[in-house]
């Protein structure tokens, strides 16, 4: 078990950022299997960009413009663990502007009201996102979410994070070398071998997936075994954490656009030029949709 422990780092907030928020919404969100939230902090176990190490961080906002990072695991790992969390908070996009979509887009600027502070909170990396799709491929999300969590109790790894253990999703060389996980077909198991050797290969970098011309990287991802469009847009939303892509696939969304817009009938290419106006944080307004879509769909229960 991992329990080496460091100095916090700290983060520097550009725009509006709430931490409770994120941890309100990853609490609620089934994928990650988190924890329910502490007062003050947030606490995450995750495999490191690139290699794989097992690591933990806490997370604590001490005010409006600076995140603290406490870092946990080896010394020289403080900075990636850093930099990994900034993309997962979406911390790594300056939110300055983001308020003009809202001035832009009176639907906008009634979600931002009804969740201020809240950006996108993310997967650890692309490749636990690409894993997630594969997982949850065409099965129940209560299924998939018993698979990721007999995946991560079996094959991941312990951290001690500030006091508290949290598993750590199996690292790509791992999940490369497993070939049974109960309750999960063998196709599955053989996409997500395939998933883990393009992460050890480098074919998930978050950062070479966002440097690319949108099309192009998800052109890229639908080139790996069980990622179609939808799964691709996963990835480089959710996993490498790309702000401006308007999700042409996820259905759902599509459905909460039309309600809000009361537009029953809009296309896909209506939609997405209503969303032109979101530019350049179409994921962001994106995210926003859906969480206040699935409050309302609870709410209505």
């Amino acid at each position: 078990m991992t329990t080496m422990t460091r100095p916090c780092s700290t983060i520097a907030i550009q725009g509006e950022f709430d931490l409770t928020a994120a941890a309100r919404f990853l609490t609620g969100f089934a994928p990650a299997g988190h924890p329910e939230a502490e007062p003050g902090a947030l606490r995450l176990a995750f495999p490191l960009d690139g290699e794989g190490t097992p690591v933990g961080a806490v997370l604590r906002q001490r005010s409006p413009g600076e995140l603290t990072v406490e870092v946990h695991g080896p010394p020289s790992r403080t900075e990636a663990v850093v930099a990994q969390v900034r993309r997962m908070c979406s911390l790594d996009i300056d939110g300055t502007a983001f308020p003009e979509a809202g001035a832009r887009d009176p639907v906008v600027s009634l979600l931002q009201g009804l969740h201020p502070g809240l950006r996108p909170v993310l997967f650890a990396s692309p490749y636990e996102a690409a894993c997630w799709a594969v997982l949850s491929h065409r099965i129940w999300m209560t299924q998939a979410v018993r698979l990721r969590r007999r995946l991560t109790e079996r094959h991941g790894t312990e951290v001690d994070v500030g006091g508290t253990v949290l598993r750590s999703f199996p690292a790509p060389a791992a999940l490369a070398k497993l070939e049974y996980l109960p309750g999960l077909p063998g196709p599955k198991m053989t996409r997500l071998r395939a998933i883990a050797e393009a992460a050890a290969m480098g074919t998930l970098d978050a950062a070479a997936l966002r440097a690319k011309p949108p099309e192009e990287a998800l052109k890229e991802l639908q080139l790996l075994p069980g990622i179609g469009r939808f799964s691709a847009e996963l990835i480089l939303i959710r996993g490498a954490g790309h702000p401006d892509i308007f999700p042409r696939s996820e259905t759902r969304l599509h459905e909460i656009m039309r309600e809000a817009y009361h537009l029953p009938e809009a296309e896909v290419p209506e939609l997405a030029e209503i969303a032109e106006a979101w530019a350049p944080f179409r994921s962001w307004v994106a995210f926003l949709c859906r969480v206040e879509g699935e409050a309302r769909m609870r709410e209505s229960r």
